[in-house]
């Protein structure tokens, strides 16, 4: 199971039944879970724990030390969840300080030439497209879609079921459910996700008017969060409620011409 150009140090802890291909390089203190295939040319380093079925495509780079000047070779650590797929050249950087860890979750799937960078945090079932780029601290959370070439900021979150369109960029919070166009631009609901999601119609008919109370009243953000904790009590919309109430970036602000539906690709 591992080809012999394969540099594996001898303190490596690898499951049996992992898979290692040619001109591989695994640290010292890299502990890979069962069922895990490793392409060519990895190199997986740095203090990382990798759980199950995980696989690694050829020219992966995982754990290595943060892009951050501040940075002084601490023994700084990744932690990846089971049943991730990182395509051709995917990087993951380890964290920035021993306090705090990068950490993947599970069921990801990050396409090729994208970046994680320290610190980040990712949920479970999100897709990183081919080129995007996470700065460091970044929260993703679960079953967010980050399309090609797109640019999310160092600090800033990632709602859940969000969406953000090929090439747009945000240095604000995507709230969740939401679908990013342009530079820090808003457009509509990721409704193609709420319903994949399970989110009923009922829940989905009361997010959308939450949604316009939020972003297109023209309120006050905080002052239309306090009158729609009164009108909205169903699980999406307080999740919805809650973080933009937590925000501290500021959310990305709507931008669809004359506050159209543009955004929601089908019908509720």
């Amino acid at each position: 199971m591992i080809h012999p150009t394969a540099i594996i140090h001898p303190r490596a802890k690898l499951h049996s039944s992992v898979s290692v291909g040619p001109y591989s390089v695994i640290d010292e203190h890299v502990e890979i879970g069962p069922d895990c295939f490793i392409g060519p040319h990895a190199c997986l380093t740095g203090v990382t724990t990798i759980g199950a079925g995980n696989q690694f495509h050829a020219g992966c780079v995982i754990g290595d030390a943060p892009q951050d000047l501040k940075y002084r070779n601490e023994p700084t650590r990744l932690r990846i969840g089971d049943h991730n797929v990182f395509r051709e050249h995917v990087t993951v950087h380890r964290a920035n300080k021993i306090t705090e860890d990068t950490v993947i979750g599970s069921n990801n799937f990050l396409m090729a030439n994208c970046h994680v960078g320290h610190n980040s945090l990712l949920g479970n079932h999100v897709i990183l497209a081919n080129g995007a780029l996470l700065g460091g601290h970044v929260l993703v959370q679960d079953r967010a879609f980050i399309s090609g070439n797109c640019l999310v900021h160092q600090f800033v979150r990632v709602g859940t079921l969000a969406l953000m369109q090929g090439g747009s960029a945000i240095s604000k919070d995507l709230p969740p459910y939401a679908v990013a166009r342009g530079d820090n631009g808003i457009c509509g609901l990721n409704v193609i996700g709420l319903r994949r999601a399970g989110i009923g119609t009922e829940d989905r008919l009361q997010l959308k008017k939450l949604y316009r109370l939020l972003f297109r009243s023209g309120q006050n953000v905080g002052r239309a969060v306090a009158q729609a904790r009164q009108e909205f009590t169903s699980p999406a919309a307080r999740v919805l409620l809650d973080f933009v109430a937590a925000s501290k970036r500021g959310i990305c602000r709507d931008t669809s011409a004359g506050g159209s539906d543009a955004g929601e690709a089908a019908e509720l």
